[in-house]
Formats: structure tokens, C-alpha cells, sequence
């Protein structure tokens, strides 16, 4: 997240849709998660012990931390990395305080910086599970541990609260775990020549070098991502030292290093494979890292990251990650829907890589997966309600598959109020708080709209630029920038994939026409008044994957604007599979307010729907034609699904 234009920009969300969520994430989601982290209440399981997450009936996370500090007596409970579900917290907090005042908020969120100093050593070593139950064993087993993970968190925590409240403290205290990591990590003699088995501290040391410049810290920062896969056997050889029979996680000893993305040095690497939110969070500190270094082979390895993960390897909805198996990705073109994993973290992690290839080239593909993210995968992480979420976001469920076929029993068909594993809760709280850094896209002499949010902005230049717009509903988009210094600068608009070859722009009443790059149209900015027009065709489509999917031959998705669309038991008989949409269906949008806290509809006769076999209850049939009959089909977004009775649901459909 850019929390350098956050001192230099001012932004008001003035989205309808965008605004709910803000206030959400002030008045329910952060109050909530406060008390799920002081064990203030019970823990809603409503998923399988075996469902992805896990379920406990306790966080202890804050708990933690005092026992570290010395502020209570107790046991380690959790995770090794349970105290990033405090960290991301904080984060998430220090977002909602810069749009959302409180005095309450500051003081709960003052105290637990408070805590956290007290937790943490001379040194600036802080991880409570080592410091309470073993620290005989820090920095020991790195590829399990979660130390640099945990610490990153954080690192990013601290930044982000000292922009907002400038706590010095907070500052402090990231600096002083850079620090500690500094003293111990590197190819220098006496210090550890390793890496994470989880990244994250690679995307945080960049973060804190670009708030204090201290060059150490992006140094360091360049040291981890260089160091990933120089020496394949560092794993083993620690865990070999520490006991080769006391993992952490049963099984992640011997699992391969592809699994933690550190088979080969990262210039080395064609593709993204192992656990994906590990790939997603390395990929986010490659770029940035390459960006501040202007490092090109670092650059040219996460273009080459970057194109796998979005030419081969993503879902429709954003979603990334394959298999429950390692929460991982598989390989090029396998994109099942009823084993989708696509958690809510990695989606979250999309929107981070993308934003920093957007900060290094201001290019329409990175908006378009930021866009793709807000709008479908992440956004489907968090109930209406923001007390409830999924870790896994799968493109077709069914209840009964969930509970009988272990396959298939990571997947929830309601959210759950907080899991074993809590990281997307707090993940995707950060981002909805912060979704104003995604705005606009900034260089000396350009602003880029990037996300058409409604919103009003004002510039470190004086520049004040409001847009008006009921996005996503609706593609028309009125900008009045107003530049009371008469600054001239580029104006860019990214225009849509998915309406790339259908929008109108018109400058002071004038329609326009000027040439694309790179997917945006820029426009030359000098006078103080000036009013743009955008209009996108909000037609819907018909989407299809390339046929080396092989999950979705002879089906399509439903894709209106950037929101993709799906069939659920509520709407819909079941079972959803029967249904087949004719060649060319026409569809009715709908904007219903009262409905799934206000959704636009898609309606269609042109769908048929299969017959089912009454007569006979034999399993097979011979020579048989299938008969159907004329149906109806309602679809709501993707997003709002799991928000009334459990049932069914797919995003993809037969065509006949």
C-alpha cells in the first residue's frame, strides 16, 4: 500500500457502494475483530473442523502479547505466527482512522503499540511463541518458523500507523525488529546466509525504507529477494541442526522447495508455483524492490511472474491458487472451479503485486486485475454483514459435495466469523480501509485514474479532481478537475478490457478520440476548469476461457462491467447444473436496492433446463436424448453470494 501519496494526497470516498463498505469496516468490521482478538466473544464455527482455516474457539493473540511482555501469566496459544492477526489489525485500524476519526479507536489502537513495545526484546526481536515456549530456538527453523513473516506485518503495521497518527512509537518499534533482523540476516560472517519460509519481510523492508530512507533497510530488502534459491539445501541443513523430527507444520519438512518458491534464484524463474500467497507476497517486495534499485534483471523476473500468474493461471474472479493441497498454485491452465482454492489473502496479494507494476509502468492490465480484485475475488472474502468471511472463494459449491467428499471440504458454503488460521479477516479489512491508495496512479507530470470510485481528491499540487460515478452499476463517469495554479500536466483514464472497443470521451462538451497507450488515454491538462465525460457500454457478456481449460468447454461466465456474475440455489431450482443458456441469450439488468444490500440483477429466459430423470432410477442409460424444457435464470454478483440460505452456486454455465 502507498502510504507516501496518503500524506501527499487527500481523498473522500463519495462511492455509494465503496462509502457502505468504509463505514462497515469503522462501525463493525474493526470493532469486531478487536474483540475477537481480546477473546471478548465466542467464535461462530459455522464450517468444518477440516474446512480451510480451521476453526478454534479462541483467538488469545493479545493474550500472547502480554504473557511476552510479562503482563500475565499463561501459555502460547495459536499459530507461530498468531501474532499477526494484532499486527494486521493495527494496520487496518490506522486506514480507517485517517477517513474515520475516533477517539476510542486511537486510544484501543495507541495501547496495543503500547503492548507491543513492552512484548519486544532489547534487541528487537519480537515473535511471542519463541519468546514464551522456546527461545532456545529462534532464527532456527526459518523455513517454518514465521519469525521474519510475523515481524514483517508488523513493519508494514508500524509504517502505516506512524503515517497516519505519526506514533513515534510505532515507528520505533518496526525499525528496531528491521534492525535486529538486520544484525542477524546476510552473507556477511557470523550471520545467517537464509531467508523466510514465508515472505513478507521482503514487501515490508521496502515499505519502511521508503518512510525513513534509511538505505540498510532496502538493502536488506535486496538481500532477501536475491538470496531466495541461491542455496536450496538451507532448509535442510537448518532443520537437520534444529531436529529433524520437530517440525512446526507436519509434513512441510520434506515438502520441496518449489513449494516455498526457493527451487532457484528468482531471475531463474518462469513461473508461479508453490503456496501462492508465499509467491504473491515475494512478487509484490521483487517489484518494488526492482523499482527502488532500478534493478532490470529483478524487473524482467517479475514481468515474467506477473504474465504466467495472469495469462495462465487466473481465475475470472481474480481468484489465485489451485489446490488445497499447499495452498497452492498447480501449473499453467488448470483451473478447476469445484476444488478452487483462491484465498482471500492471495486475492488480496493480486491487488498489492498489481499496484506496485502500476507504480513501476503506468500500464491498463495492472488496473484491470486491481479492478477484477475489488470488485469479485477479494471483495467476496467478507460477508455484507463484515463479521464474516471466506478463506477459500471456490467458482462452484454445493453443500453436499462440501460435507461428503473430502476433496472438497475445504470449502465453506457460509462464512465463518474467525478461523485457527485468522489472516484473511484482517487482509482483507486492510484493504477495503485503504482502497483510496488505488485511486489514482501518480508521476511529476501525470495523474492516472486507475479506479473509477467516486471520490474527491485533493493533489500535492493544488489539483483537486472529483469524479462522479455509480461504479459498478453504472459506466458513466464525469470528472471536474479543478487547477487553480494552472499546472499543466497529463490527464490518463484506463479504459477497460472489457470495453476497450465500445466507450465515448468528451473534454468540455467536445468528444475526443485520441490513441490508446498501453490501454489509457491521456489527455493534456492546463486550464483551471476542465470537465470530462466518460461513457463505458455496460453490455454484458458472455465470457470464455481458452480451450486448453479443459474445466470449461462448453460453458460460459456472465460479466457485466467489471463485475462477474453467478447462479445461486436462493434464485435458482436446483440442481444449477441442469441449466444451459442459449447461443445468444439476452439478458435484463436489474438495480435492486433491497436486495443483497443493493445489487444490480441479471435476468434471462433464453436458458433452458434439462429434464430430470423421474421415470427411472437407473444410474445409466442407453441411446437416451436428453429432453429440456424453456427456464428461467437470475443471477446475482459473485461477490454477494453465501449472504442468504446455503445452497448451491456456480459462475460458470452450459451453453447449449
Amino acid at each position: 500500500m502507498d502510504t507516501q501519496q496518503n500524506l501527499l494526497n487527500k481523498t473522500e470516498i463519495t462511492s455509494t457502494f465503496w462509502k457502505r463498505y468504509r463505514d462497515l469496516m469503522a462501525n463493525d468490521s474493526i470493532p469486531f475483530q478487536w474483540d475477537m482478538i481480546n477473546d471478548n466473544n465466542d467464535v461462530e464455527v459455522t464450517n468444518d473442523p477440516f474446512a480451510a482455516g480451521g476453526a478454534a474457539d479462541k483467538s488469545h493473540a493479545i493474550a500472547n502479547l502480554k504473557i511476552a511482555a510479562g503482563q500475565m501469566k499463561g501459555d502460547f496459544f495459536g499459530m507461530d505466527f498468531q501474532d499477526t492477526d494484532v499486527y494486521k489489525w493495527l494496520e487496518s485500524a490506522a486506514y480507517v482512522l485517517n477517513y474515520a476519526p475516533s477517539a476510542k479507536l486511537r486510544e484501543q489502537a495507541d495501547s496495543v503499540v503500547d503492548l507491543i513495545a513492552d512484548a519486544q526484546e532489547d534487541d528487537g526481536y519480537l515473535s511471542t511463541m519463541f519468546q514464551i515456549d522456546m527461545p532456545e530456538r529462534k532464527f532456527k527453523r526459518l523455513q517454518q518458523s514465521h519469525e521474519l513473516y510475523s515481524m514483517g506485518h508488523y513493519i508494514e503495521a508500524g509504517v502505516a500507523y506512524y503515517t497516519v497518527t505519526h506514533n513515534e512509537k510505532a515507528l520505533t518499534i518496526a525499525k528496531k525488529m528491521a534492525d535486529c533482523i538486520d544484525n542477524h540476516f546476510g552473507t556477511e560472517a557470523g550471520k545467517i546466509p537464509g531467508i523466510p519460509g514465508h515472505p513478507e519481510i521482503e514487501l515490508a523492508l521496502a515499505r519502511l525504507y521508503e518512510v525513513t530512507h534509511e538505505q540498510k533497510y532496502l538493502d536488506l530488502a535486496t538481500y532477501f529477494i536475491k538470496q531466495r534459491g541461491k542455496d536450496p539445501e538451507f532448509f535442510n541443513k537448518q532443520n537437520k541442526a534444529d531436529g529433524i523430527d520437530r517440525d512446526f507444520f507436519p509434513g512441510l519438512g520434506t515438502i520441496g522447495n518449489r513449494y516455498y518458491f526457493s527451487d532457484k534464484p528468482v531471475t531463474e524463474q518462469t513461473d508461479a508455483h508453490g503456496h501462492a500467497v508465499r509467491v504473491l507476497y515475494f512478487c509484490t517486495g521483487l517489484a518494488h524492490v526492482a523499482r527502488l534499485t532500478n534493478d532490470q534483471k529483478l524487473m524482467d523476473a517479475a514481468n515474467r511472474l506477473w504474465k504466467d500468474i495472469v495469462k495462465k493461471q487466473l481465475y475470472i474472479t481474480g481468484n489465485v491458487g489451485q489446490t488445497t493441497t499447499g495452498e497452492a498454485f498447480t501449473y499453467d491452465y488448470d483451473l478447476p472451479n469445484d476444488t478452487d482454492y483462491g484465498e482471500t489473502c492471495a486475492s488480496v496479494a493480486m491487488v498489492f503485486f498489481a499496484k506496485q507494476m502500476l507504480t513501476t509502468r503506468m500500464n491498463g492490465q495492472y488496473g484491470d486485475i486491481i479492478e477484477k480484485e475489488l470488485f469479485n475475488g477479494a471483495l467476496s472474502g467478507i460477508a455484507l454483514d463484515g463479521k464474516h468471511h471466506f478463506y477459500v472463494n471456490p467458482l462452484e459449491a454445493d453443500p453436499k459435495a462440501s460435507h461428503g467428499n473430502p476433496g472438497k471440504n475445504h470449502i465453506n458454503t457460509r462464512r465463518s466469523s474467525w478461523f485457527a488460521c485468522a489472516c484473511c479477516p484482517s487482509n482483507i479489512t486492510c484493504l477495503l480501509a485503504s482502497v483510496d491508495k488505488y485511486l489514482y496512479q501518480e508521476t511529476d507530470d501525470t495523474i492516472l485514474s486507475d479506479q473509477f470510485i467516486a471520490n474527491d481528491t485533493t493533489f500535492k499540487n493544488g489539483v483537486e479532481i472529483k469524479l462522479d460515478s455509480n461504479y459498478p452499476w453504472s459506466g458513466d463517469l464525469e470528472y471536474t478537475i479543478t487547477n487553480p495554479n494552472n499546472a499543466k500536466f497529463n490527464f490518463g483514464v484506463r479504459i477497460p478490457s472489457w470495453t476497450l472497443n465500445a466507450y465515448e470521451v468528451t473534454v468540455n462538451g467536445k468528444k475526443v478520440n485520441p490513441q490508446l497507450t498501453d490501454q489509457i488515454l491521456y489527455l493534456s491538462i492546463d486550464e483551471p476548469t476542465t470537465t470530462i465525460s466518460v461513457h463505458f457500454n455496460m453490455a454484458t457478456h458472455l465470457v470464455r476461457t481458452s480451450t486448453r481449460v479443459k474445466d470449461n468447454i462448453g460453458k460460459v461466465a456472465v460479466q457485466r462491467g467489471p463485475v462477474v456474475y453467478c447462479a445461486e440455489e436462493a434464485d435458482n431450482q436446483s440442481p444449477l447444473w441442469l441449466y444451459e443458456l442459449n447461443k445468444k441469450p439476452a439478458f435484463k439488468y436489474n438495480y435492486d436496492q433491497n436486495l443483497l444490500d443493493g445489487v444490480g440483477t441479471l435476468e434471462t429466459d433464453d436458458v433452458q433446463r434439462l429434464n430430470e430423470n423421474s421415470a427411472s432410477d437407473d444410474l445409466y442409460s442407453f441411446d437416451e436424448e436428453p429432453t429440456a424444457q424453456q427456464s428461467h435464470l437470475t443471477l446475482i454478483p459473485y461477490y454477494a453470494w453465501a449472504n442468504r440460505d446455503e445452497g448451491q452456486m456456480t459462475v460458470w454455465l452450459h451453453q447449449a
